[in-house]
């Protein structure tokens, strides 16, 4: 939109030479650029804003999905890289995307069979062609393109989006209103906030589902990462990989991750656990108080020396090893089974029909918030 303003508390918008494409002017918050990435299907178009702060490491989203598509961090000699896996082009992101960097919703794992109840009543979602509903239905919010507008905020350029989810949108109940807030701050912290209200009772779980390799080589697996993982217990699924409502301890298995190790040490463990996911794809309980700011995952990778920390308010984090993932991936990297790995913070899958799990409860007049960092450093040698 050439000539418009966006946002007119931060911006001091100008046309460039790049049609669509629009940029803040460098300062202490860093900067803002916006360009058209492409169109959807009924033609509405989707941009991308670019994030770079004053150390030069930047960060792109798009308004499809709220997606993170690129993410540029530093290793240990200054040289900055890739860091996500991800795509070429928005299209690509529409029609083949195994979610990547997206922001997942409403209620991100699985619901058992569509179902939950919710004062007195039972609500049935769409599953599609599935028996359960997973990552908010066929057309969650990884699937909707987001509205989008540069944020003011003091610890670096931001960028927020936003969308309304109808009343019955995918089964759920509630007009859904909710806000995604991605800042890149000056000291390497990608920030996401995510705030919501609901207009009737609903259940809410969203998360961040971006894939990492801190490595060079984003076609060799995430094996040799050290992860670890502050959580003494994890919840348990079943064969059709549903949770059980069971916290199981972690230790004395392939999921102890209380002392880092390398991530492929045991992921090709013939526990039950490990064979039914085909490698890591569970939830950590996380130490501490939900709702408070607190770290609940660390990764160094010894090659690049980068070093990625995961704090988040949430009470778990669900780590995925990528393990079903098989296709060309950016550049035509090809991507492989455990080619990047996912820390999402969330609340515990399946949690409507779990009791004894913390609520996902939202009801109107209350606002649901959280907050999460990738917090990105190096080590020496």
């Amino acid at each position: 939109m050439p000539g418009s303003i966006l946002n007119r508390r931060l911006f001091l918008l100008g046309c460039t030479a790049l049609a669509g494409c629009q940029t803040l002017p460098p300062s202490s918050a860093g900067q803002v650029r916006r360009e058209e990435w492409g169109r959807m299907p009924d033609g509405d178009p989707v941009y991308r804003f670019t994030l770079t702060n004053r150390r030069g490491s930047s960060a792109a989203v798009m308004t499809y999905g709220a997606a993170v598509t690129s993410l540029h961090m530093p290793d240990r000699a200054g040289r900055h890289g890739e860091v996500v896996l991800g795509l070429d082009d928005f299209e690509a992101y529409r029609t083949r995307s195994r979610n990547f960097g997206t922001l997942v919703g409403r209620y991100a794992g699985r619901i058992a069979n569509g179902r939950f109840p919710l004062d007195g009543r039972m609500v049935q979602l769409e599953t599609g062609s599935s028996r359960h509903s997973s990552h908010g239905g066929p057309v969650g919010f990884a699937k909707r393109n987001w509205q989008g507008e540069a944020a003011d905020n003091k610890a670096g350029p931001a960028v927020r989006f936003s969308l309304i989810s109808a009343d019955g949108d995918q089964g759920f109940p509630g007009t859904l209103s909710i806000q995604v807030t991605y800042c890149l701050t000056d000291d390497d912290r990608l920030a996401l906030t995510i705030e919501a209200t609901t207009s009737a009772p609903t259940v809410l779980n969203p998360t961040h589902h971006g894939y990492f390799n801190l490595g060079y080589d984003h076609s060799r697996p995430v094996h040799d990462h050290l992860l670890r993982v502050e959580a003494d217990g994890f919840t348990a699924f079943g064969p059709d990989k549903l949770v059980t409502g069971e916290i199981r301890p972690v230790a004395g298995t392939a999921l102890d991750f209380r002392v880092p190790k390398p991530i492929g040490r045991d992921i090709g463990s013939s526990e039950e656990q490990m064979r039914i996911g085909n490698g890591y794809d569970h939830c950590f309980v996380i130490r501490g108080r939900s709702g408070d700011l607190r770290q609940a995952a660390r990764v160094l990778e010894p090659q690049s020396g980068r070093v990625l920390e995961l704090w988040t308010t949430e009470p778990g984090v669900q780590f995925f090893t990528a393990n079903s993932v098989d296709m060309p991936g950016r550049n035509g990297v090809p991507y492989r089974p455990h080619c990047g790995f996912c820390l999402e913070p969330q609340h515990f899958q399946d949690s409507p029909n779990r009791p004894e799990f913390p609520s996902t409860l939202l009801r109107p007049g209350q606002t649901f918030r959280s907050h999460s960092e990738y917090r990105f450093s190096t080590y020496a040698v």
